[in-house]
């Protein structure tokens, strides 16, 4: 029987406690309540961290085309560091989530803490490494001399302190896969406000602190976040959340650790493939200039300023789809899936008529170059109109990574950007006279490619099989 929209009076008692971090039950009861309930919190948590992406480069604005370039170079760059990560903490949010729906914390706990000594284990020594390169990866990007110059100090930073940006990814997965959004929401606020805090005075200096540049960006995000993961480390070890992680789950099992390398690793390969997409989709742009770099570094912050919310949505079905899973109730998964690819595609088409239309504005808010305002300007137009498009592919394979199955996100994410969506977007931009509009159309090309397999796998219903 399908679940019934819950009235008002007691939904907003429901949000209120899930926001407040109060134990809730997403395997029964109303799908509708569940899904508001557990997205509420999830998408707050990631309007936080649309606000600190285009606030970062509000202010890196001022300093000209190049620190913007810089830093939209060293973003592709750091992506590939958070496809290891991102692939990990989509393992560790499968294995916790399906637990919890069987009713094991204990199993849930120990999965934690093999997840951070696996992501500790990474996030150093490329860290260690990055710091001494991170002048030549930046040339490798096609960076300019100048970009170059003013991008390294942030670029060695930025790299170097991986291991906050990624630890905080961790613990906030595994905080939504036991259903503790609250938890994640609270920590990533904590510790973007304190980022966006300290971007203007360490950018621009105040006082006795030095005017530290583009640089100081990235220092402002090293302290915000390394602060968050001391938090999400303080409500583990102290028991303040559904979680806990005591002396005792601080061993090694071996078990568990080969559960999540054998998940993680086409979760990273996933990522991996997706993201050095957008790699080598900057790289194409790099060769318009620092102009069309800055244009298109300030349009896929914006962007993402709307995506990221409707990723909480696409995270909920993940959440869901495992912890019901789990509860050997695999229809109910089903169902939740579908509600959310409603809801996401519902949401990011208003964003994406707003956006659209304020385009212009909106740019100028964060670039003043003029070749850099239109190509700014035109990628937005052309992106946006597709959002609701996006909706369906993040929603579904989100569903496929929850149930454990991240094998078949792997091989749609290498059909629909390296066999669709590169191809297009490098012979649009560089081989007709379309110029940096053919990479946008290449974007909308991959995504369309993504939704149309990811519904097909997801109708076939070979991700409820899948052993977490």
């Amino acid at each position: 029987m399908h679940s019934s929209t819950p009235s008002s009076t007691s939904l907003r008692g429901d949000i209120a406690a899930a926001i407040r971090g109060r134990s809730f039950n997403y395997t029964s009861g109303s799908l509708w309540r569940a899904i508001i309930v557990l997205s509420i919190p999830m998408v707050l948590e990631m309007v936080m961290q649309s606000v600190l992406e285009v606030v970062d480069i509000y202010f890196v604005g001022r300093l000209g085309a190049d620190a913007v370039a810089a830093v939209g170079i060293t973003a592709s760059l750091i992506i590939i560091v958070f496809a290891i990560g991102l692939g990990l903490s989509m393992a560790a949010t499968a294995m916790v989530a399906r637990r919890t729906g069987e009713g094991d914390p204990e199993g849930a706990s120990s999965t934690v803490w093999q997840a951070f000594l696996l992501t500790i284990g990474v996030a150093i020594p490329v860290g260690f490494v990055c710091v001494f390169i991170a002048d030549d990866l930046l040339r490798l990007m096609g960076a300019s001399a100048a970009v170059v110059e003013v991008g390294t100090g942030y670029a060695q930073v930025m790299l170097g302190t991986n291991a906050t940006i990624l630890l905080l990814f961790l613990f906030n997965a595994v905080f939504r896969g036991a259903g503790d959004a609250s938890m994640a929401m609270r920590a990533l606020w904590m510790a973007n406000i304190l980022n966006i805090i300290l971007d203007p005075i360490l950018i621009f200096g105040w006082g006795p602190v030095p005017a530290m540049g583009v640089t100081g960006a990235a220092v402002a995000t090293a302290i915000g976040r390394g602060t968050g993961v001391a938090y999400q480390i303080w409500i583990l070890m102290g028991g303040r959340g559904r979680l806990r992680v005591l002396r005792r789950h601080m061993v090694v099992h071996g078990s568990v650790l080969r559960r999540l390398v054998r998940i993680s690793l086409p979760g990273m390969m996933q990522y991996l493939v997706g993201t050095a997409s957008w790699l080598a989709l900057m790289r194409i742009m790099a060769e318009f200039g620092s102009e069309a770099l800055a244009g298109y570094t300030v349009a896929i912050r914006i962007i993402v300023f709307a995506l990221l919310p409707s990723w909480g949505i696409a995270n909920a079905a993940a959440t869901l789809v495992g912890q019901n899973l789990g509860a050997k109730q695999p229809d109910r998964a089903v169902r939740s899936v579908w509600y959310c690819t409603a809801v996401d595609a519902v949401f990011l088409a208003l964003m994406g008529a707003t956006f659209w239309w304020f385009a212009d504005t909106v740019v100028l808010w964060f670039v003043f170059d003029a070749a850099a305002v239109s190509v700014g300007v035109q990628s937005i137009r052309i992106l946006t109109a597709a959002y609701p498009i996006w909706a369906v592919s993040m929603v579904l394979i989100q569903a496929f990574n929850g149930a454990g199955d991240t094998t078949t996100p792997t091989w749609i994410h290498l059909f629909a950007f390296w066999v669709i969506q590169l191809p297009v977007a490098w012979w649009l931009a560089l081989q007709t006279e379309l110029g940096p509009e053919g990479v946008f159309w290449g974007i909308v090309a991959g995504q369309l490619a993504a939704a149309l397999i990811s519904i097909w796998q997801f109708r076939l219903g070979r991700w409820k099989l899948a052993v977490v």
